[in-house]
């Protein structure tokens, strides 16, 4: 990865995506609560454009999650295990995930050139679908990318026999949080 980069898929930049994303998605679906309600109205274009913020708003949460290492695991195994096993063992995992996701991505890619190809429009704003479907691969490709930096990370750690940055616990406590930054 060229410097530029690998710093910026260092930097926490989806949390304010997602922050972003989430509010309009409350604010959009506020509005049509209150219009639908109180008005008797509602507009194609705000459930059209919440549901896919939605989209984005989960792929890019996917990146996030590979990022802090928040991902669904088994780490009663990592307990047991010394530095240098649980670093060749995220590596491990970290290629596995890899692997998938670029398969996914080649083939989340096909419903986009789709789209793209027959000028799928959406039913509500009449716009190219495939900007809505684009959210699967580029979800994938951030996972892809998260992903890098977090095998570089390890790769490090294995070589240097240090602690492979764990990740943040799920239910914990924010003071709590394991492993470092």
């Amino acid at each position: 990865m060229t410097g530029r980069l690998a710093a910026f898929f260092r930097r926490d930049w989806e949390r304010p995506a997602l922050l972003v994303l989430y509010a309009y998605i409350v604010a959009v679906v506020f509005a049509e609560v209150v219009r639908r309600f109180v008005f008797s109205y509602s507009s194609v274009w705000g459930e059209e454009t919440a549901r896919y913020a939605f989209v984005y708003l989960v792929w890019i949460g996917a990146a996030a999650a590979v990022r802090e290492r928040t991902h669904i695991r088994i780490g009663v195994i990592f307990q047991f295990l010394p530095a240098r096993a649980k670093a060749a063992l995220y590596l491990f995992g970290e290629v596995a995930a890899c692997l998938f996701a670029l398969v996914a991505l080649r083939y989340s890619l096909e419903s986009v050139w789709t789209s793209i190809k027959f000028d799928s429009l959406t039913s509500g704003l009449r716009v190219n679908r495939a900007w809505f479907t684009a959210a699967v691969p580029l979800g994938f490709l951030l996972i892809v990318m998260r992903l890098a930096v977090s095998a570089a990370r390890d790769f490090a750690d294995l070589r240097a026999g240090r602690e492979p940055y764990s990740g943040k616990a799920m239910f914990a406590d924010a003071d709590a949080d394991s492993g470092r930054d």
